[in-house]
């Protein structure tokens, strides 16, 4: 079992910046491709960016291609999302997932087997 942990959702006016933080406990997730969603009131949850095992690889929905960069710290067990230029409509909640299954980056929820609770980001215009 892998146990995710978000960190660093808070409120910010556009145009700012925020950093979100994912720790993984329990079994190492460090072959493991990682990614993270978001949902938003009343949409479905929806793909933000992806990371390979060894943080070469990455994709990112086109939505935030440019101004978001997903990172990872291996020896840390620890997955970054670093959130440029923030618009409102990139208030959500957001979660980390890691795959049992995959090295490579996925966009794709089916693709994921373990879930964050999630870190609210609220972007104000």
């Amino acid at each position: 079992q892998v146990q995710l942990v978000e960190s660093g959702g808070g409120v910010v006016q556009a145009g700012g910046s925020l950093r979100l933080s994912c720790a993984a406990s329990g079994r190492t997730v460090t072959s493991a491709a990682m990614g993270w969603f978001r949902q938003a009131p009343g949409k479905e949850r929806e793909f933000v960016a992806s990371i390979n095992w060894s943080g070469v690889n990455t994709y990112y929905a086109d939505s935030v291609k440019g101004r978001f960069t997903i990172s990872r710290d291996n020896a840390k067990n620890t997955v970054l999302l670093q959130m440029n230029s923030l618009k409102p409509e990139d208030t959500a909640v957001y979660s980390c997932a890691a795959s049992s299954r995959l090295s490579a980056p996925s966009g794709s929820r089916r693709s994921y087997d373990y879930w964050g609770q999630g870190t609210q980001v609220t972007v104000s215009s």
